[in-house]
């Protein structure tokens, strides 16, 4: 969204409709005097060369450039700009603990929203630091790489929570394993994992974790969040999550392994009470830590956009200049102003060039930033891009299936096939929201979900029927679902459900399709024939949208890379 650095200067535009009221007061005079010479008709017919709208026309474009002019003083921001700067801090590691234990409520709201809100105001304290954030629970994954972009790092605690990770559970020790393999190489530098987490370690091995990453140098701070005396799990349906025996499961801060795995780590335990206070204390630890000079890319929060007005203002000027006040003899019988509605239409279009170029250079800005990231491989990066251009606008599809497409070269692939499901939703082109049912067959695929994978190939050839590589992909599917009879049983149950939900809308489409088909047959029979029923073998396969897009989220859920026997 445009911004004005220095918004005070824009009082400057009142101006312009005090020009405007002159402009007029100085017309109605001169007209006056104008009738006192004689009428007007015969004053026109001897000055035919004089026009009465070119000056008005000349008047509105200086006017124009006028107002321009000001938009420039007044700084005109957008988007983001980067810089390449040495800066003297150490790196960080932040690792929330997205376990449906951090659901419990014994701190308000919850243990996760009070660890949010502890993250960002550790963001807030960095200046000269890198930052990371990992997010584990039974599994762990980077959600975003070390880097100095802060704004980036606030933007994505907004959509964590335990639903990102498949596989629920606490695995300190991969957390931890993860986070010491997400630093950057670079030597004499300070470098700290800050575990954020109320202690539960159903797997173990964080101890011997948190040594390992001290013998590289790395500290490991502990955050405990949550009540020593234990809370209930909210289970998202007004009750609590249980155990297998079916007794209520009590969540509670083990402050003892957090003190532990501290000490392994040659850093320091703090209990998270209040807020503020620990941030201090945290932040008196980490300034004992070795700070070293490194490369860091800033983003800014705008760029300057001044370039775009200035061409416009150059633009008014010279059609200012250019247009003459008399008739020029040689096009006297051109009558490019002949109404009154004409001077009026130009101001328009102006208005019209100002406002395109004001609303430009947002999220397509940021798209096609990691469109260069993506072409170069480096999909880490162009990750980040396409995730500012969502945050900017969520509902683009281009935005979504690029991030998507991103997340699935980095094996990302629950994330990648939310994001894909996003983006044919909402994408309207046929082509492109072929693309995206595509990647999601392709991923579903590649995890061995050939119903799945099946699935989502025939919703990619209902929107693009021509695609002959998905037709492959299909059809390669087909075959090994015969191979693996437990997916060829599911496959059968979900074809019988698929043609039960479409029966009726074939009958409301066949006769649609009918009258269409009669009508096409006279220009191209054979052609349109071939292509109809072919779309028509594909509907009658293919379930409608919203059920195909659940079914795929689901089975992707629960073919997590591993199950654990404690799930909080």
């Amino acid at each position: 969204m445009l911004r004005f650095e220095d918004p005070a200067y824009l009082w400057l535009l009142l101006i312009i409709p005090v020009l405007a009221m002159m402009r007029f007061a100085v017309w109605r005079q001169r007209k006056k005097k104008l009738r006192k010479f004689g009428d007007p008709v015969l004053l026109k017919e001897m000055m035919p060369d004089v026009s009465a709208y070119r000056p008005t026309i000349k008047f509105w474009l200086l006017l124009t450039a006028i107002a321009v002019l000001v938009l420039i003083i007044a700084r005109p921001q957008a988007g983001t700009k980067i810089s390449h700067d040495k800066r003297n801090g150490i790196e960080a590691i932040i690792t929330l603990d997205i376990s449906n234990s951090m659901l419990a409520e014994d701190v308000v709201p919850s243990r996760l929203e009070k660890s949010k809100l502890l993250v960002e105001n550790l963001v807030d304290h960095f200046t000269n630091d890198k930052v990371g954030l990992v997010v584990f629970a039974g599994d762990a994954f980077v959600q975003l790489p070390i880097t100095s972009d802060y704004v980036s790092a606030k933007m994505f605690l907004q959509n964590i929570n335990p639903s990102l990770i498949a596989t629920q559970g606490t695995d300190l020790a991969r957390a931890i394993t993860l986070s010491q393999n997400s630093f950057t190489q670079q030597d004499n530098v300070g470098k700290a994992i800050i575990v954020i987490t109320d202690g539960e370690d159903h797997e173990g091995g964080a101890l011997e974790a948190a040594q390992a990453a001290h013998k590289k140098g790395i500290n490991v701070f502990i955050l405990g969040i949550g009540d020593p005396k234990g809370s209930p799990i909210p289970d998202g349906e007004g009750g609590y999550m249980k155990d297998n025996s079916g007794q209520t499961v009590m969540s509670a801060l083990n402050e003892q392994m957090c003190r532990q795995i501290a000490q392994a780590g040659s850093g320091t335990y703090i209990h998270v009470d209040n807020t503020n206070e620990a941030q201090e204390k945290l932040n008196a630890e980490l300034s004992k830590l070795q700070s070293g000079t490194t490369d860091v890319v800033i983003y800014s929060e705008y760029s300057e956009q001044f370039q775009a007005f200035g061409i416009i203002l150059l633009l008014l000027l010279v059609a200012e200049v250019m247009l003459l006040e008399s008739k020029n003899p040689l096009l006297k019988n051109v009558r490019l102003f002949k109404r009154k509605r004409y001077d009026k239409s130009v101001v328009l279009l102006l208005v019209c060039m100002l406002g395109g170029t004001v609303h430009a250079q947002t999220d397509r800005q940021y798209i096609r930033n990691g469109n260069k990231l993506f072409r170069d491989q480096n999909f880490i990066k162009a990750e980040v891009e396409y995730r500012k251009a969502v945050s900017k606008k969520p509902d683009n599809p281009q935005a979504l299936y690029n991030l998507g497409t991103a997340l699935l070269m980095q094996q990302k692939d629950s994330s990648a096939t939310d994001m894909l499901q996003r983006a044919g939703k909402l994408e309207t082109n046929k082509i492109r929201k072929s693309q995206s049912y595509h990647n999601i067959g392709y991923i579903c695929q590649r995890h061995q979900m050939y119903a799945e994978a099946i699935q989502a190939y025939k919703e990619a050839l209902r929107n693009n029927p021509m695609d002959n590589e998905t037709r492959y992909n299909l059809a390669l599917c087909k075959k090994l679902l015969k191979n693996n009879p437990q997916n060829k049983k599911q496959q059968k149950q979900k074809d019988k459900k698929d043609k039960n939900n479409k029966d009726n809308k074939d009958k409301k489409d066949k006769q649609q399709d009918q009258k269409k088909q009669d009508k096409n047959e006279q220009q191209k029979p054979k052609d349109r024939m071939s292509k109809d029923n072919a779309e028509q073998l594909l509907n009658a396969a293919i379930q409608n949208e919203k059920a195909t897009q659940q079914r795929i989220s689901k089975a992707m859920q629960q073919r997590g890379s591993r199950r654990l026997q404690k799930n909080w």
